[in-house]
């Protein structure tokens, strides 16, 4: 979906002065979940949306076969010879469209050499896919580059193959399928296994605040990996009695219960967060079809106490930022999102009280623990594709 770019006026001024002459625009979006935490992956339902901050690439095509990626935000240059089959990576940031361009090569597409010059708005760290955008971005430039065109599901599945088997993390698929799929005013229900997908209408009288912590704890990656072998022992343990299951999303909570004693005590909390967040994303989707706000901040509630006591993955500056999120007006509904240990909260609140929620969550949580947060005001926005500098800069907060 081709979209004018504010940001292209800067953008192409630094491109010329860093590479010479005019570069062709991309960009592609964060992403926040608003309900399905941890689901992913054990091939259940999640319910992002695209949000108003993009990862932007420009890029020229080159006589050679190397690809020069200079990085505004680290201020950085790369660059690999993508003749190179022995291309490892490097554990910093250009692993990712690096990444992107081995995984293409690998799948028979033909690339060539490029000039890319990468300006993230997305808040790196902050649990709203940063990675994923700067993946998807890159993708959508290289293919373009080639003359290559791949349908969205596909490029989401090039994308996450990149970060699985080059960067070396073991996301699923959501970040990467909303950062291509999203659309400006919805949320979009995806069933991670067989990826269809559904948009989902927000109203146009709510906002979605999305409440940075700043704060990331150490133990996050590696707790991360341990939550996915506890949800695969759970299925282990599970399957000599329910047979033919293959993940979590396969078990219902009458299953987990009937059979709980074959579970030590940790494994069945992190299950029945699975399973139940499960139950909890389809009725926030039958709570927005309906237009009962009230039902849908009920589920994100479960969800966050869920995410809290059963999956272990809170942790006290976002717990105090829930609670004083529901302390506000117009809030309907708040949570953690993201793999948990900091990061952001996301919050649906009426659009009449945005502004002051964002100045009032702040203070208070300033106040409560010396740290300055960052409040975003984010529309659902559309997902990834061409840009052109055609537009003013545009108003972001």
């Amino acid at each position: 979906m081709e979209r004018k770019m504010g940001k292209a006026y800067n953008l192409a001024e630094r491109f010329r002065a860093h590479f010479g002459g005019e570069g062709r625009f991309y960009r592609a979006p964060g992403r926040v979940n608003l309900i399905g935490e941890h689901t992913d992956y054990n091939d259940g339902f999640v319910l992002p949306a695209a949000i108003d901050f993009d990862c932007w690439l420009a890029v020229s095509p080159r006589p050679d076969a190397s690809l020069i990626l200079r990085s505004d935000d680290f201020d950085q240059t790369c660059q690999v010879d993508l003749s190179d089959n022995t291309v490892r990576p490097s554990k910093t940031w250009s692993d990712y469209p690096v990444g992107v361009a081995v995984v293409l090569k690998k799948a028979g597409y033909q690339l060539q050499g490029a000039n890319a010059l990468i300006h993230g708005e997305v808040p790196i760290g902050a649990g709203l896919s940063s990675s994923a955008a700067l993946e998807v971005a890159s993708a959508c430039a290289f293919l373009d580059l080639a003359g290559c065109r791949l349908d969205g599901v596909q490029l989401a599945q090039l994308c996450q193959r990149a970060e699985n088997e080059f960067v070396g993390a073991r996301c699923g698929i959501m970040d990467q399928f909303v950062s291509v799929q999203g659309r400006a005013g919805h949320a979009l229900l995806l069933d991670c296994r067989s990826l269809e997908y559904e948009l989902v209408p927000l109203p146009d009288s709510v906002q979605l605040v999305i409440s940075n912590t700043m704060v990331k704890h150490e133990l996050a990656s590696g707790e991360y990996n341990r939550r996915r072998a506890e949800c695969e022992e759970a299925v282990r343990r599970l399957s000599p009695v329910l047979p033919g299951i293959r993940a979590l999303r396969d078990v219902n909570l009458e299953q987990l219960e009937k059979n709980r004693s074959r579970l030590p005590e940790t494994i069945w909390r992190r299950a029945y967060h699975v399973i139940s967040e499960n139950v909890r994303v389809l009725q926030a989707v039958a709570a927005l079809r309906a237009g009962n706000l009230r039902e849908l901040g009920q589920a994100m509630a479960e969800s966050h106490q869920s995410l809290r006591d059963f999956y272990e993955v809170s942790c006290t500056e976002l717990d105090l930022m829930v609670e004083l999120a529901n302390q506000q007006r117009g809030i309907y509904g708040a949570r953690m999102t993201g793999g948990g240990f900091g990061g952001c909260t996301v919050n649906v609140v009426d659009a009449q009280h945005a502004d002051e929620f964002q100045r009032q969550v702040a203070d208070a949580y300033q106040q409560a623990t010396g740290l300055t947060p960052e409040i975003y005001i984010s529309a659902a926005a559309d997902g990834a594709g061409a840009a052109t500098p055609e537009i003013p800069l545009r108003a972001t907060r």
